[in-house]
């Protein structure tokens, strides 16, 4: 059965965008990337949000041709042209994207479908409304949070709408020296 991972960036008080969505308080650098990258290695499917979706869609199918593009935006360009996008969302219609299937009705039954079927795992990055849905319906079976040096007090909680009691194992953990921590913890299994 393929996994759920998610990667989110978080604020040591458990939010993971301001009052408005906001993320310049993320740590984004090569110790950080070293970790998305290897989670996109063990991925073929990006799993997104109407709004995260947006914002990807809108960088990285020409991020690699920048005349400053890193090494990070070249790896993560090609992977994200490559992999299948899902995208869940009542407002947007199925695009004629490459690659890409939109998701608004019955998201828990197509989700649980699509983990069934062969394949490496299913990664989200951001999307916090998309991660809501989907722990709800307790569908996620990996969580890998960077969390920030940083307090901000009110914003987008991550675990907003948790009724349910989610068992964790912690995997592993990493200061890195930028500051950020590194966890990674996978969903107990009843």
């Amino acid at each position: 059965m393929r996994k759920i991972v998610v990667g989110m960036h978080v604020s040591l008080d458990g939010f993971v965008g301001g009052p408005n969505g906001e993320m310049n308080w993320i740590k984004a650098n090569d110790e950080v990337f070293t970790y998305s990258d290897a989670m996109t290695k063990a991925a073929d499917t990006a799993l997104y949000g109407r709004t995260t979706f947006g914002m990807m869609e809108s960088y990285w199918p020409t991020a690699a041709e920048q005349p400053n593009a890193t090494k990070h935006d070249i790896a993560h360009a090609a992977w994200y042209k490559k992999v299948d996008k899902i995208v869940l969302s009542k407002t947007m219609q199925d695009a004629a994207l490459k690659n890409t299937t939109v998701i608004g009705e019955n998201v828990a039954e197509k989700i649980s479908a699509l983990k069934q079927q062969a394949g490496k795992n299913i990664q989200i990055f951001g999307s916090p409304r998309a991660v809501h849905s989907l722990m709800q319906a307790n569908l996620i079976d990996d969580f890998w949070l960077f969390v920030n040096p940083v307090i901000l007090g009110e914003g987008i909680p991550f675990f907003k709408v948790i009724t349910e009691r989610i068992q964790l194992k912690l995997v592993s953990n990493e200061a890195l020296k930028c500051g950020v921590l590194v966890v990674h913890y996978e969903r107990v299994l009843d």
